[in-house]
């Protein structure tokens, strides 16, 4: 690792390491249909990987759907408390969604993360939601590989190809 928490740490994406980062990966069936959907999951400065996975389970280093296929890296030094702030908003975060149901629609993984940059107060805000998530994800967010970005897309693609030979063909 690099020793100032403003420079960018040393990612593993053969061991799914991603430090100070929120990581992202399809959900089958729900992200073919729409891309723009997935499960999240968010990184502690070590890189271990924490995801509210369902009903009273938060995974360490075992997406429930898989390896990331994207990140948004962030920096530690706009978490109150730096790098310790931000590892122990991450860790009250997951100890908090320990004890709560999982809701696919209003209290899910990305309330998980939201809830961990609410507590480190990230970038001085407190308004982090599953919503403005999945939007910042969508614009900041990096692939992990070019078979992280055919993972996303190719089953909404092969779909929509699909769909689309039928309609043309049942003119």
């Amino acid at each position: 690792m690099i020793s100032d928490p403003d420079l960018a740490p040393v990612m593993d994406f053969n061991k799914d390491r991603y430090p100070y980062c929120i990581v992202w990966t399809p959900i089958p069936i729900l992200t073919w249909l729409f891309p723009m959907i997935g499960h999240m999951g968010v990184c502690m400065s070590s890189g271990v990987i924490r995801d509210f996975a369902g009903p009273y389970h938060v995974s360490e280093d075992n997406m429930a759907f898989g390896r990331p296929t994207k990140y948004w890296q962030l920096t530690p030094s706009k978490a109150r408390g730096g790098p310790s702030g931000w590892d122990e908003a991450v860790l009250e975060a997951s100890d908090i969604y320990k004890g709560r149901m999982h809701n696919l629609c209003c209290d899910n993984c990305h309330s998980h993360v939201a809830t961990a940059l609410n507590l480190m107060r990230y970038d001085n805000s407190m308004s982090w939601n599953m919503v403005k998530l999945c939007i910042m994800c969508l614009i900041y967010g990096k692939y992990v590989g070019f078979g992280g970005f055919l993972k996303t897309w190719l089953p909404f693609l092969i779909i929509v190809s699909i769909i689309i030979v039928i309609a043309l063909t049942v003119k």
